[in-house]
């Protein structure tokens, strides 16, 4: 049958019918679902793209006046790098991961926060202190929004994947396996409906033969009553009086 690729492969039946039209409303349910995915995701994905913006914009401030505060301290206080190697001896600021869950989605979120005290709070106290406890607290703005645009950063690639596989599936779901059930049923509609017809049009033939016997049986009797050989059967029901018998 012409077009039979573009349907599945099924024989058709009213079982098969009934299997169809339940694929058909999971198809479609399936395919609401995603599509409420995809548009959540979305939403989330321009929020995230907006905020990434913000924080970039707020990023170039926040490093032009770290970088200014740099150039105050070197020219107050000279050159800092071995007192800072002198007083640091861990991390101060650390980054944790955490996830946040979207329609579905697990999204890695950094925080960064500060693990002990200050280990070199007392850096440039003989000269240039206040330029220096300024670029410490500029600079540690500049890593938390480092650290929050790249928790920005990572999301938006991790929603993009999901929101592109999202779209993918509810496109194969719209254009390809909806479609192709929907022919599917027309195709066991229309072969019901034949074989309806076929059965129609058999009882048809079979009553107009019965009708022509009939009819050539009426006229074979109507015949031979016509004729001086038919003579009426006698009726069991009939009443009828037998003679009497007598014996000597």
């Amino acid at each position: 049958m012409s077009g039979a690729g573009d349907r599945i492969n099924i024989f058709p039946s009213r079982m098969a019918m009934a299997i169809m039209k339940a694929r058909l409303k999971g198809a479609q349910k399936g395919h609401s679902l995603l599509k409420k995915k995809a548009d959540a995701l979305t939403m989330r994905f321009r929020a995230i793209l907006k905020k990434i913006i913000e924080t970039k914009v707020l990023m170039g401030d926040v490093m032009k006046e770290a970088s200014f505060s740099l150039a105050e301290a070197k020219f107050t206080s000279g050159d800092i790098n071995h007192m800072v190697l002198q007083n640091v001896n861990k991390a101060q600021l650390k980054v944790r991961s955490k996830k946040d869950n979207v329609a579905g989605v697990l999204l890695p979120v950094f925080e960064g926060y500060q693990d002990g005290s200050d280990s070199y709070e007392l850096t440039g106290l003989s000269r240039g202190g206040q330029q220096i406890d300024r670029l410490k607290k500029n600079y540690a703005r500049a890593i938390q929004l480092l650290v929050e645009l790249a928790s920005l950063q990572t999301a938006f690639v991790t929603l993009d994947e999901v929101i592109k596989i999202t779209n993918r599936r509810v496109n194969a779901i719209e254009h390809v396996i909806i479609p192709r059930i929907e022919r599917t049923l027309a195709y066991i509609t229309s072969e019901l409906d034949e074989r309806e017809r076929e059965e129609f049009y058999r009882l048809k033939k079979i009553q107009e033969k019965k009708r022509k016997i009939k009819e050539v049986t009426e006229a074979r009797l109507a015949a031979f009553k016509a004729s001086n050989e038919f003579k009426e059967p006698a009726s069991l029901l009939a009443e009828e009086r037998d003679e009497d018998l007598l014996f000597n």
